[in-house]
């Protein structure tokens, strides 16, 4: 076995089995969604109406992650579609991943669901590898109630390869001495970083397979996908060479986009929307101690056609109103009219806080005074809860949430009393 030892470990279903749990635990349901056809899925009358997670019976109906509801329900007339809640989510993470540092410090949260550990070393402490590996899966079961598949091998890559064969509830090894047998003989569209397009690119080369792309020319591959062609046949060949990283890697970027509930028709609707994003991130800018550049907005129409536009600042910010004007001077350059069913704002050149102004001689604004402003308003919102100040503006209309983005606020809690919990 290679001296090095990453597990990467994969919560199965998650979404749907954290609901399952605490559904059975603290809410006294009889039936477990895990073994009906059921669904995560987002609120129509909110135009968030996708599939977030499925159980293994909805599965077998044919039913994907990311297709509407309408679409799964003529698959499967009696689905069961329970709403979000990242509330409970975030929670169910925080306490696997709490079980998961008891065995090493070096623990990446890769998403909400999914954990990469390095165990290298630590078999003096805690003995083989896969015994281990098992005894983490089924201590989360246990004490948790939910199940895990973990994959184990010496890089991150064949890990999170092997985390993804059989489930539930399994442990798998992928050693570099097993691709042959174990990886080579899937879909190439198994591999990962290969999406649905490159693996239409491949297939019309004769690629069906991982096997045949780790085999391929590699001179082929850089001319038909230049420098991912490379990547990806050294992900097939079992090359990777990234390591866990217990801290969290700086943002290169912020965003916040959201679905609006209805199509936007006029400019001072949609700018109302523009301000609603442009405050959440403020508020993540500050709250992590940076700045950015660059500012992009990107529309999407009612017939899901999609335009963004950009521009550079003088000064890196994070003042809401900076970044609130600057997203409507791009709105007003692009937008064509057309109703709108998705905003965006999108940025980059991320600046520590601490990065200098330079001063104009034409621009008399006192941004030190905005600065305090924000900061303000952000420890009222901490303290007394996000609802606690928002702008006069969205009082004439509702429908808009003042901090949009992100999560949205019916995400992130659910009123099961309204629920028909059986």
């Amino acid at each position: 076995m290679s001296e090095q030892i990453i597990y990467h470990i994969d919560v199965n279903s998650a979404f749907l089995s954290w609901e399952a749990v605490f559904r059975l635990g603290f809410l006294g349901a009889s039936t477990d969604l895990r073994d009906i056809p059921s669904a995560i899925g987002g609120d129509i009358k909110q135009r968030h109406g996708i599939i977030l997670a499925k159980s293994i019976p909805a599965k077998a109906y044919g039913i994907k992650t990311g297709e509407s509801i309408p679409e799964a329900r003529q698959k499967c007339p009696g689905l069961y579609i329970a709403p979000p809640n990242y509330g409970l989510y975030e929670k169910c993470s925080r306490a696997f991943t709490d079980i998961l540092k008891e065995y090493t410090p070096a623990v990446e949260q890769y998403s909400i669901d999914e954990v990469f550990m390095d165990m290298s070393g630590m078999q003096k402490l805690f003995g083989n590898p896969v015994e281990t590996a098992f005894d983490i899966k089924d201590r989360i079961r246990r004490e948790l109630g939910f199940t895990v598949n973990i994959g184990i091998s010496s890089n991150k890559l064949l890990a999170k390869m092997a985390s993804d064969f059989k489930k539930p509830d399994r442990v798998h090894t992928l050693f570099p001495e097993e691709i042959r047998t174990k990886m080579w003989k899937l879909p190439v569209n198994d591999l990962f970083f290969v999406g649905r397009a490159t693996a239409k690119k491949l297939h019309k080369l004769g690629i069906c397979t991982i096997g045949q792309l780790a085999e391929a020319d590699r001179e082929l591959l850089r001319m038909h996908l230049k420098s991912h062609g490379d990547v990806i046949w050294n992900f097939a060949n079992g090359r990777d060479f990234s390591i866990v990283e217990p801290e969290p890697i700086p943002n290169k970027g912020y965003g916040n986009s959201t679905t609006t509930p209805f199509d936007v028709t006029d400019a001072a609707a949609a700018k109302l929307v523009l301000l609603a994003l442009a405050e959440t991130l403020g508020m993540r800018l500050r709250k992590d101690g940076v700045k950015i550049q660059v500012i992009s907005i990107g529309i999407k129409d009612r017939e899901f056609r999609h335009v963004s536009h950009q521009t550079v600042l003088p000064n890196p910010t994070n003042i809401t109103k900076e970044i609130y004007e600057a997203a409507c001077r791009l709105f007003d350059e692009l937008w064509d009219y057309a109703p709108i069913r998705h905003l965006g704002i999108h940025t980059g050149r991320v600046k520590d806080e601490g990065e200098l102004r330079q001063l104009s001689l034409f621009d008399d604004r006192d941004y030190k005074k905005l600065e305090r402003w924000d900061r303000t308003i952000d420890r009222v919102r901490g303290r007394f809860g996000i609802d606690a100040v928002r702008r006069a503006a969205f009082l004439a209309v509702p429908e808009i949430d003042h901090l949009s983005g992100g999560v949205s606020r019916e995400k992130r809690t659910v009123d099961y009393e309204k629920l028909k919990i059986e």
